[in-house]
């Protein structure tokens, strides 16, 4: 049976048991459902799609300062960072948590480009050539590199995603005096845990209330979800990797973000099994990996058919692998693959098609790209999903209602393919692959026009709805 691969070189080493977490990458309302009734993309409080992200300007820096510091740019990023993560769990964290708050003891910075000689001790081990940012349970620390780990992050993406790390090992701090997570607590629960605290801090900054930082929810907001992708478990097989899928990451972030603190409880061993549920999460074969799919007129028709089978219409829809249909009237033809409502036919720009799933395995430290077949396929089955909703009688123009529709149905039907008996069937990274899609480009999340939601985490969040929660729960949210 052919199945399709399914999937950060890590930048991080881990230093020990007591040490948790590694650079991955509210207010009053904390807790709160995020969105309103009347319409599910406008977030509750300041919250804002454009403006400003990153640093407030004419803010004075916190007072706080790190062992071994060097009072440079990078760890006054650091600190301005903990010191807001801090304030907002001093206010928060009764409302969910038993007792009281309890802040990180101190703080460590060091340099990773510097000599053996110039490294200090960190959680009872040498900072020696440690590209890391890490919370340490023997003394209630958390340390950082500032040489190479975080310059490197704000360059790629943005200072959010410094930001971002700080929020994830804050979160580890607070796992233990929060009870939700002991001695015995499975790593990757421990990390998605951290995941969805980060993700609760993230809303309390989009709504305004961050004494240092801003985010919008388009640039600002998708740099952070890049610098979580980067670091996830790119070899699913091996055991020593504890942070969890591309889609888990973001999962857990958007988590905390939309339902918060309350939602961190809940990630246990369960919960996260649920949430799986037939989806790939490992390997079948050494070279799973590197066994593409081509992307090619005999694949598509393959998956045309299980998506026949899957979301059967009255009508079926005709397939045109020559190109995509350019005179469809009052449409606007997308490429690589466009779906044309009148003559219900898609075509594809097979070629095309086929360069967006190309794959390199000499992978990039700290990038968000995950390619492979499923970056490509994604984009098909979505147009293939304007069809269905033709067939339901449904407008097909529209970025926050037909495009994260089409991309949450797309979704459901990936979460199909996860089924044994399914031929194509969902290998491990596919899902990767499509996230990493939707957050750089978002196509599979076009309407009939093309036109996308400008924000990368709309995309993303419909695009799990569908794996996690089906069909119909895309047709009743995305109206």
């Amino acid at each position: 049976m052919r199945r399709w691969r399914f999937g950060v070189v890590a930048v991080v080493l881990a230093v020990g048991a007591a040490l948790s977490g590694c650079a991955e990458i509210a207010n009053s309302t904390a807790g709160k459902p995020v969105t309103d009734p009347d319409n599910p993309w406008v977030l509750a409080g300041a919250a804002k799609a454009e403006g400003p992200s990153g640093p407030r300007k004419s803010v004075p820096d916190t007072p706080l300062t790190a062992e071994n510091g060097d009072g440079g740019a990078v760890d006054k990023l650091a600190l301005n960072a903990i010191a807001d993560i801090e304030v907002f769990w001093k206010t928060e964290y009764s409302k969910t948590f038993p007792g009281a708050f309890e802040p990180v003891s101190k703080y460590i910075s060091w340099d990773a480009r510097t000599g053996r000689e110039s490294s200090v001790s960190f959680c009872k081990s040498s900072t020696y050539q440690l590209v890391n940012a890490a919370y340490c349970s023997l003394d209630h620390t958390i340390g950082w590199d500032r040489g190479v780990l975080f310059p490197l992050l704000e360059k790629r993406y943005n200072s959010l995603a410094v930001v971002m790390v700080l929020a994830h090992e804050y979160g580890h701090a607070i796992q233990g005096q929060a009870k939700i997570a002991g001695f015995f607590t499975d790593a990757l629960v421990q990390e998605q845990q951290a995941d969805c605290l980060a993700g609760v801090f993230l809303r309390h900054v989009a709504e305004g209330d961050s004494p240092h930082f801003t985010m919008n929810l388009t640039d600002g907001l998708d740099g952070v979800l890049g610098a979580t992708i980067a670091v996830r478990d790119t070899d699913p097989s091996n055991k020593k990797n504890v942070h969890g899928s591309a889609f888990e990451r973001v999962t857990a972030v958007q988590l905390g973000y939309t339902d918060g603190a309350s939602a961190c409880k809940q990630i246990n061993r369960f919960e996260l099994n649920k949430r799986r549920g037939n989806l790939p999460t490992t390997f079948e074969s050494e070279d799973e990996e590197q066994r593409q799919l081509p992307i090619d007129k005999e694949s598509l028709a393959s998956v045309a058919q299980a998506l026949s089978k899957a979301f059967p219409v009255a009508q079926a829809p005709t397939f045109d692998y020559q190109g995509v249909v350019r005179d469809c009237a009052n449409v606007t033809a997308t490429e690589p693959v466009s779906y044309c409502p009148s003559s219900n036919k898609i075509g594809t720009n097979v070629t095309a098609l086929a360069e967006r799933g190309e794959t390199e395995y000499e992978e990039d430290v700290l990038s968000a790209d995950v390619d492979g077949d499923y970056n490509a396929f994604i984009v098909f089955i979505s147009r293939y999903m304007l069809a269905v909703q033709q067939d339901r009688k449904l407008t097909l123009a529209g970025a926050e209602t037909a495009g994260l529709r089409t991309v949450c149905l797309s979704g459901a039907f990936t979460t199909k393919l996860s089924a044994p008996n399914s031929n194509p069937r969902l290998s491990a990274k596919d899902l990767d692959e499509a996230v990493s899609g939707l957050l750089a480009d978002g196509l599979a999340a076009a309407d009939v026009d093309g036109k996308i939601v400008k924000s990368g985490y709309q995309r993303l969040e419909a695009f799990r709805h569908g794996v996690l929660d089906g069909e119909q729960a895309c047709l009743t949210k995305f109206k």
